[in-house]
């Protein structure tokens, strides 16, 4: 839970940085992007972006968040594949939501064998659209 709000936090900061740079007064639409290998809670992450954007007097007429699968590309062999979450332990999915970087402990190459790996999509937040009046 405490994630979800940090990370709400930094978008907030970089929406009124943002803004105060091009003399935005109101953003119309944001789309944010949830990458689905941290496993952020939708919910939770909603509620603390909508309250630190009141706090920060932060006007956002419409908010859209659009789940990003994983993608990652091994960089010994190139092979690109996906990954559902559902497949590993709940402890490792609770590693990856704290510490993206640790999935390359947990996950490796289907073709190579290789933890050398970049992870392509699907981490994080990050905005995908954004239309500021």
């Amino acid at each position: 839970m405490v994630h979800e709000w940090a990370l709400a936090e930094a978008l907030v900061e970089y929406l009124k940085n943002h803004m105060k740079s091009i003399n935005g007064k109101y953003v119309e639409k944001l789309v944010v992007g949830l990458g689905k290998l941290q496993s952020i809670d939708r919910e939770i992450f909603s509620f603390a972006l909508t309250e630190l954007l009141k706090q920060e007097g932060v006007v956002v007429n419409n908010i859209e968040f659009v789940d990003e699968d994983i993608l990652f590309k091994c960089r010994r062999c190139g092979y690109t594949w996906r990954m559902n979450l559902d497949e590993l332990d709940e402890w490792i999915k609770e590693s990856i939501h704290f510490v993206p970087e640790a999935v390359h402990s947990f996950i490796k190459c289907p073709r190579c064998g290789s933890r050398d790996f970049e992870v392509v999509k699907g981490r994080g937040v990050r905005i995908l659209e954004i239309v500021i009046k």
